[in-house]
């Protein structure tokens, strides 16, 4: 009997264990635990958002909610506004040529116009600069015709006339190339005179063109980015909208894995005389990822916040010296040009 007594006790405790979930009191979470693992939890694992903002592969792929800043630059060019639509007709660049009175020379570079190009309206003009060693034609095989289209049907930025030149301006009788060094870039800098002394002109005589500031737009990528920023330190009353990606080093001396520049400019000269009439706008923006200019455009961009110059700084994350960041800079750089 007393044996049976003990068998009915143990299967008692058996059924009141199973009952209450079997918990072992050494796992048991408090609430107050138990709130607190649900905060380290809330704070270790990233949003969905911040996963895209900080790990993603960069790629214009669309979103729902394109990423932005506090600026309000969209990060990542959307890829549709990259690919030929059925139903558009796209402008196509043609190479043209003029006499540059400072180069003493045929200079030649390449236009791309809307598809309905007519002389009866007046269009903005931006001029787009190419990198070291590239020329006129360093932007005939790039997706901006698309994109400038698609722009321009999604109510995103009028139209406008594209002009790519070449940036390499050697005086006449030389036989000067880009290279590597101090003086082979020399010619590089002195295209900010020739822009705006020769074919600025010559664009506005050609073309049907809204002359003066309000018209006339400037962005540039790595070598054209650096110029970019020189010539709008230089002639900043001619220019409304200015862009600078990835801008490379040698506006200022400065020393690279390529060479040492020896500067067109001294840091304290980098700022606006007061009383002139400057760009409305200015954008800096650089992959956070660039193999080739590294950390030199956020250099210009502390340069400018130290010297008091108004302008928007913006990284494209995990992005390197690529279309990525061509294609953000030109998106956000087009999208200002609206009337």
């Amino acid at each position: 009997m007393r044996k049976m007594k003990l068998i009915m006790i143990c299967l008692l405790a058996m059924i009141l264990c199973i009952a209450c979930g079997n918990k072992d009191p050494e796992t048991t979470v408090t609430p107050s635990e138990q709130k607190k693992e649900d905060e380290m939890k809330n704070t270790e694992e990233p949003t969905k958002q911040e996963e895209l903002t900080v790990t993603s592969t960069p790629t214009p792929t669309p979103t729902t909610a394109p990423l932005t800043d506090e600026n309000g630059m969209t990060i990542f060019c959307p890829s549709t506004l990259l690919n030929k639509r059925s139903d558009m007709t796209y402008g196509t660049f043609v190479r043209e040529q003029y006499y540059s009175e400072y180069c003493k020379r045929d200079r030649y570079y390449t236009i791309l116009l809307p598809a309905d190009y007519t002389p009866e309206k007046k269009y903005p003009v931006v001029y787009l600069l190419h990198g070291i060693f590239g020329d006129e034609k360093s932007f005939m095989g790039s997706q901006v015709p698309q994109l400038i289209a698609n722009m321009v049907a999604d109510g995103l930025c009028r139209e406008f006339i594209l002009v790519c030149p070449n940036m390499y301006a050697a005086g006449e009788g030389t036989a000067q190339q880009p290279a590597f060094d101090a003086e082979a870039c020399i010619p590089y800098d002195r295209f900010a005179k020739e822009l705006v002394d020769c074919l600025m002109p010559h664009i506005n005589e050609k073309y049907s063109t809204i002359t003066g500031r309000e018209g006339t737009n400037i962005a540039g990528f790595s070598m054209g980015g650096r110029e970019t920023l020189y010539t709008c330190m230089l002639y900043p009353e001619s220019f409304r909208y200015v862009c600078a990606m990835a801008p490379a080093p040698g506006m200022t001396p400065a020393k690279d894995n390529f060479m040492t520049h020896p500067g067109s400019l001294t840091e304290e000269e980098v700022k606006f005389a007061e009383g002139i009439t400057i760009p409305d706008k200015i954008i800096i923006c650089c992959g956070t990822k660039d193999s080739v200019v590294g950390k030199f455009p956020k250099g210009y961009h502390d340069l400018f916040d130290k010297n008091g110059i108004s302008h928007i700084w913006y990284e494209i994350p995990n992005a390197d010296h690529d279309m990525t960041t061509q294609y953000s800079g030109m998106y956000n750089f087009f999208k200002l040009i609206q009337e």
